[in-house]
C-alpha cells in the first residue's frame, strides 16, 4: 500500500479498497488455522491510543496486532498524562519519542488523527475520529457486503438513522460509492447532512473522473424508509442517541421507531436475502427490532468478526506487506 496513512475513504481508489479486501480474504485463512499468529510484524511497535470509550474497535485491532505478532501498547485518557492536562501534540511528540512505529487514535475531536499522522513519521491509522470518519469499520462492512453477496458493484445500500453525526455513515458512503454501489441515505430531515448528495457527487467526481461508476447519482436521500428499502441488497441501521432527541430533533423514540425503525415488514420490501447491518452498539426496538438483528439475513455478527481480519490485513499493508497473499 503506496500510502502512510489511513484517516479515511476519501482518498481510497478502487483499487485500493480491493487490495484490503482480497488481503482480508487471507488474513481470515490465518484466522481459521489452530494457531493464528503469523510473524510478519515480529518487532514492530502498534499504539492503540482511545480518548474515548470503545469495546469493539480497540479489542479487535489489539488482536489484529498480536495475531500479525505485533508488540502492542494501550494507552486511553483515564489514568494517562492527559489528565495533568498534556495535549495531544505533546501525547504524540512522546510517542514518537518512544518508538512507535503504527499509531491507532480514536479522539472525539474530528480531525485529531490528522494532526497526529502531520506530527508522526509513523503510520497513523483514524479509529473514529467526532463525527467525522471511521475508515476501518467502513472496510469491513464493505469486506462483510463482498463477501455474502460475491460483488459491490450496482448494489443497492440503504443506510438508515442518524447519518449527520455518524462517522461510520460517512465512510460507508465513499467506501460503497467509490466500489460502484448506490447508497440511499434514510432519516429524518434534521439528521441529514445538508447538501451530502452534491458533495458526494463532487467528490467522486475529482476521484474517479466520470461522477461515478453508472450514470445515476452513486448517493441519494430519500426521508420515507418504506420507499428507500424497496429493492435494496443490504439495509444498514445506524445507532439512535437520546440526546438527539432532548435536542428537539425528532420528537420521540417511539415516533421514530414507528417512521424509521428496521423491523420485519420493512426488510421484506428489499430484495430477497437482503442483508441487514448494524455497526453497534445496537438499541434492539428503537433503530432495529430483535427479531430482525438476530434473525436468519442479520450479519451483525459477522460484521464484528471480519473486523479483525479487515484490521490485520490494513496492519499487513502499512508496513509494507503485499496485498492478497497469505502471510
Amino acid at each position: 500500500m503506496r500510502r502512510k496513512d489511513v484517516l479515511d475513504l476519501d482518498d481510497f481508489s478502487a483499487a485500493e479498497l480491493t487490495e484490503v479486501l482480497d488481503t482480508t480474504v487471507a488474513m481470515k485463512e490465518v484466522l481459521a488455522r489452530p494457531i493464528r499468529r503469523v510473524p510478519p510484524l515480529r518487532g514492530k511497535t502498534i499504539v492503540n491510543c482511545f480518548y474515548e470509550a470503545s469495546t469493539r474497535t480497540r479489542v479487535s485491532f489489539e488482536l489484529a496486532a498480536k495475531n500479525l505478532s505485533a508488540d502492542v501498547i494501550n494507552i486511553s485518557a483515564s489514568g494517562s498524562s492527559v489528565e495533568k492536562g498534556e495535549t495531544l501534540v505533546d501525547t504524540t511528540r512522546t510517542l514518537q519519542a518512544l518508538g512507535a512505529d503504527m499509531v491507532i487514535i480514536r479522539h472525539s475531536a474530528s480531525g485529531a488523527p490528522y494532526l497526529v499522522a502531520r506530527e508522526l513519521d509513523a503510520s497513523v491509522i483514524n479509529a473514529g475520529d467526532g463525527w467525522h470518519a471511521h475508515p476501518t469499520q467502513g472496510l469491513l462492512d464493505l469486506f462483510t457486503v463482498r463477501e455474502k453477496l460475491g460483488s459491490l458493484e450496482g448494489r443497492k445500500i440503504v443506510i438508515v438513522g442518524d447519518v449527520l453525526h455518524s462517522r461510520v455513515a460517512r465512510s460507508d458512503v465513499w467506501g460503497f460509492a467509490t466500489m460502484g454501489a448506490e447508497v440511499v441515505l434514510c432519516g429524518p430531515p434534521t439528521l441529514m447532512p445538508v447538501g451530502i448528495e452534491t458533495a458526494a457527487a463532487e467528490g467522486l467526481h475529482r476521484k474517479n473522473g466520470n461522477g461515478a461508476h453508472k450514470e445515476h447519482a452513486a448517493v441519494r436521500v430519500q426521508y420515507d424508509l418504506d420507499k428507500a428499502i424497496e429493492g435494496a441488497d443490504v439495509v444498514m441501521a445506524l445507532r439512535i442517541q437520546k440526546e438527539r432527541m432532548d435536542a428537539g430533533m425528532f420528537p420521540s423514540l417511539r415516533e421514530y421507531a414507528r417512521l424509521w425503525g428496521v423491523n420485519r415488514e420493512r426488510v421484506a420490501r428489499a430484495k430477497f436475502g437482503a442483508l441487514v447491518m448494524h455497526p453497534g452498539p445496537m438499541n434492539e426496538g428503537i433503530e432495529i427490532a430483535p427479531d430482525v438483528a438476530y434473525g436468519v439475513q442479520s450479519v451483525i455478527e459477522s460484521q464484528v468478526t471480519n473486523g479483525v481480519a479487515v484490521r490485520m490485513a490494513l496492519l499487513y499493508l502499512l508496513a509494507g506487506g503485499q496485498g492478497g497473499r497469505v502471510v
